[in-house]
């Protein structure tokens, strides 16, 4: 199962809303199930180099299935997964990829968002994560 291309233009529709409501502009990436690129919007006067850190990010929650900042906690020195970042051809491993999950709970893609704090990265992307 993979999210559809509706399903992912509602999760960036999301995340744009809400991005909107707490000031900032973002980038905004939703990966399939396969983790290619689906669907994408960078927000007017958002970062540009931003751009590729969404992309990574929502990659990176789907490739473990889990939030971005969870692989980021895991990724300190000392850790379990200590530079995993260096894998995959790079991995972004701080907050602001969630895995999208089906209602079943089946993970069917992921959303990166990318442009400001970390905090409202996740934000954002929680609510395009959500929405899908």
């Amino acid at each position: 199962m993979s999210i559809t291309l509706a399903q992912a233009q509602k999760a960036v529709d999301a995340a744009i809303t809400k991005s909107v409501e707490i000031d900032t502009k973002m980038n905004i990436a939703v990966v399939d199930a396969g983790a290619n690129l689906l669907a994408f919007a960078r927000m007017d006067g958002a970062w540009l180099g931003s751009l590729d850190i969404s992309i990574k990010k929502a990659k990176t929650a789907r490739f473990f299935d889990m939030d971005s900042g969870i692989i980021g906690s895991l990724s300190q020195p000392g850790g379990d997964l200590y530079n995993i970042e260096h894998s995959n051809g790079g991995l972004i491993t701080f907050p602001g990829g969630i895995p999208i999950k089906n209602a079943a709970g089946d993970i069917i893609g992921a959303i990166g968002v990318s442009g400001s704090s970390v905090e409202n990265d996740h934000t954002a992307a929680e609510a395009g994560a959500n929405a899908a």
